[in-house]
């Protein structure tokens, strides 16, 4: 089975550094008369504390509130007037904003940005209407959502003292909580052109991006940044367990174990890792758990890899009648256990490279996919094209390192295991 490209991906991106620490990256493709303009702020879900846990996605929603010179909700009308589509998301690591446009469009899309990230309305009624639209948000992706409970139950169950032990829409008491003090606060600190990078892609000149971002941008004034130290997780020495009876018909179960930063070598083989056992129907625990068993009706592995050390996750959904979350757990420890006994095949091994090879190249097929790609990189691991240089880690990876990551990892006092019961159950037995 071979690769589906021997050769390397290259992408040309030059770099430019404004004087009030503003980075600035940009790709040039001519293939189209589109931009991508991507505003990524260093801040996140990390950068936030008990008390104030949810600030980063709900001040993301007050970027939208209106600026000195746009009215509240203007930004993306005055967006889609103009041809384009914008947005705005939050994650553990980095929030970031972008508009897709037409090229001819660059100076708009600098100028609308830059507006909001210099001179942002704050106002008491734009915090009380946007903090009910985020606690609206948390109800609809985790209170009400089986993902979004189970997400958050197996994270704040693994982690202890980091802040990835919470959700990046915030505990609920929390989103009541914030001040528009805090808002403000936050803002001056982290919305500083020496915390930013902008990355521009698609039909451009780069001396032109650097003029027009310069004219925009460069004026705006670095701020300094709070010396915080993030606390870091300590080793997990013993298996922990959490059952939630939820609204559901079938249980689930999710069985995670902490791994190291995105920037670690081990992390590439978990991904190899992740995609034997669940990537395709042919894949060991999808064949076994879903088509033999008749256990499950999905069953899929992730590697959540972060700036700081973060969690590879099994997760059953929709365990059948005449089956057990224990049982599936049963067969998730017995396949993990074979890695680090036996060693994968090469064919295995080969179909996981070729698959994660291949979601990687189609990925790449615009500017704006392209961008994401590349902020995504940037704000885990400080390389923008790291996601690239990882290509030669899983080409590069064997048999043996597969066998070996799984030692390291797949330990029981290193497990951490979330059921998610129907609440039927719980009322029976009581």
């Amino acid at each position: 089975m071979q690769s589906p490209s021997a050769a390397p991906i290259e992408i040309d991106l030059k770099e430019h550094r404004l004087e009030n620490g503003l980075t600035l990256l940009m790709h040039e493709d001519h293939s189209a008369p589109i931009i991508s303009f991507q505003v990524w702020c260093h801040v996140g879900s990390i950068n936030e504390r008990p008390g104030i846990t949810g600030i980063s996605h709900l001040f993301e929603h007050m970027m939208f509130k209106g600026s000195k010179n746009v009215e509240p909700e203007e930004h993306s009308r005055i967006v889609r007037a103009n041809g384009g589509t914008d947005n705005a998301f939050t994650t553990e690591d980095a929030t970031a904003y972008f508009e897709n446009l037409p090229s001819s469009k660059l100076a708009l899309a600098a100028e609308l940005e830059a507006d909001r990230m210099a001179h942002l309305r704050l106002t008491a009624g734009t915090l009380a209407s946007e903090r009910e639209v985020v606690k609206e948000e948390r109800r609809l992706r985790i209170d009400n959502s089986l993902y979004g409970t189970m997400g958050e139950a197996i994270f704040s169950t693994a982690f202890t003292v980091h802040p990835y032990r919470w959700p990046v829409n915030g505990w609920m008491p929390d989103l009541d909580a914030i001040t528009l003090e805090d808002c403000k606060e936050y803002y001056r600190t982290h919305y500083a052109p020496n915390n930013m990078t902008i990355i521009i892609l698609g039909d451009i000149d780069p001396q032109d991006v650097i003029s027009t971002v310069e004219k925009y941008f460069g004026h705006l004034q670095p701020a300094e940044r709070p010396d915080t130290v993030i606390p870091r997780e300590p080793p997990q020495k013993e298996e922990r367990h959490r059952d939630l009876h939820v609204d559901t018909q079938s249980p689930w179960l999710a069985v995670a174990y902490h791994i190291p930063e995105a920037t670690h070598d081990d992390i590439p083989v978990l991904e190899l890792i992740g995609s034997i056992l669940t990537d395709g129907h042919s894949s060991r625990l999808y064949r076994k758990v879903v088509y033999e068993d008749k256990a499950a009706l999905y069953i899929s592995a992730s590697v959540e890899a972060y700036k700081d050390p973060g969690l590879f996750i099994v997760t059953a959904r929709g365990i059948k009648q005449g089956h057990s979350p224990d049982e599936v757990a049963s067969v998730i420890y017995g396949n993990l256990e074979r890695l680090q006994t036996e060693t994968v095949t090469e064919h295995e091994l080969e179909k996981a490279r070729n698959q994660i090879e291949t979601g990687l190249i189609f990925s790449l097929q615009t500017n704006f996919v392209r961008g994401l790609q590349m902020g995504f990189s940037l704000a885990k691991t400080g390389d923008p094209l790291g996601f690239i240089k990882d290509l030669e880690k899983y080409r590069g990876a064997t048999a043996d390192d597969i066998q070996r990551v799984a030692v390291k990892y797949f330990a029981p006092g290193n497990r951490t295991v979330v059921r998610l019961l129907p609440k039927e159950k719980q009322q029976k037995k009581e």
